[in-house]
């Protein structure tokens, strides 16, 4: 088949633009839902331990050595211009600002993200979905909703548990391994660091990818073909996606929060 068809591209487009708004439906509908959804908070609760506490070692281990890793790397960048008592606001606004987000909602995808698009496609693949709606339950609001706002509530809570295991890690190797002084690790940290402009903007970003990875790996699952092969490549396509959407938004949010 002739791909560059005009054709065969205008079906592509066309079908392209209904996969965009049936999403963008689908995502109105879920916020439409957030009402009677967090008023039953018990499927919200769940849901944040389920992707939260299930997340929280792989979240802990990899910040703590992304701090090792950012308290070396700084202390030899920093020692070149003699500006190595500043390596905790180095590290403190790397991970509050870029690092925790980003890598936090990254491991999200890869770990929560994955889950939730394998366990909505099995539930079409078993039927379980057409069965709720034959039941009058709507499955958005029983199943989908309350994921979206597990993962919008667990994403901003390991963030912040990234960042602060990070920073923990740039002052064992700082200031235990290297030898700095600690009264200047933290008061550098301290007088650089403001609360609403780097941590404030920080977590705001985490809110967006909780929304984004959360949103694309439930609609991948939602849409997957029922097989074993779709609800396979629905789990894979949910990873690759949530990882660009992480990587795109984390630009755009960057510019507008610290460039303009």
């Amino acid at each position: 088949m002739n791909w560059l068809h005009p054709a065969q591209i205008g079906f592509r487009v066309r079908q392209t633009l209904v996969d965009w708004g049936f999403g963008a439906r689908l995502l109105v509908q879920l916020f439409a839902l957030s009402g009677p959804c967090l008023r039953r908070f018990g499927l919200v609760r769940d849901q944040v331990h389920f992707l939260g506490n299930y997340s929280l070692a792989i979240i802990t281990v990899s910040g703590l050595f992304v701090g090792f890793v950012l308290g070396l790397q700084g202390y030899y960048t920093l020692q070149r211009y003699g500006s190595a008592e500043a390596l905790g606001l180095l590290v403190a606004l790397s991970l509050v600002r870029e690092l925790g987000p980003v890598v936090a909602a990254l491991l999200f995808a890869g770990r929560a993200g994955a889950s939730l698009t394998a366990e909505i496609g099995l539930m079409r693949a078993g039927e379980q979905l057409t069965a709720l709606e034959m039941m009058a339950v709507d499955p958005k609001l029983r199943i989908l909703a309350p994921r979206l706002w597990g993962g919008i509530i667990a994403l901003p809570i390991l963030t912040a548990v990234f960042s602060a295991v990070g920073i923990l890690g740039g002052y064992a190797v700082g200031v235990l391994l290297i030898g700095l002084d600690s009264g200047a690790f933290w008061s550098q940290m301290q007088g650089g660091v403001d609360v609403f402009k780097d941590v404030g903007n920080g977590m705001i970003k985490s809110v967006v990818f909780g929304i984004a990875v959360s949103f694309i790996a439930l609609l991948q699952g939602y849409v997957a073909q029922p097989t074993p092969e779709g609800v396979a490549s629905a789990t894979t396509r949910s990873v690759v996606l949530a990882s660009l959407a992480v990587l795109g938004l984390d630009f755009i949010l960057t510019v507008m929060m610290f460039s303009i």
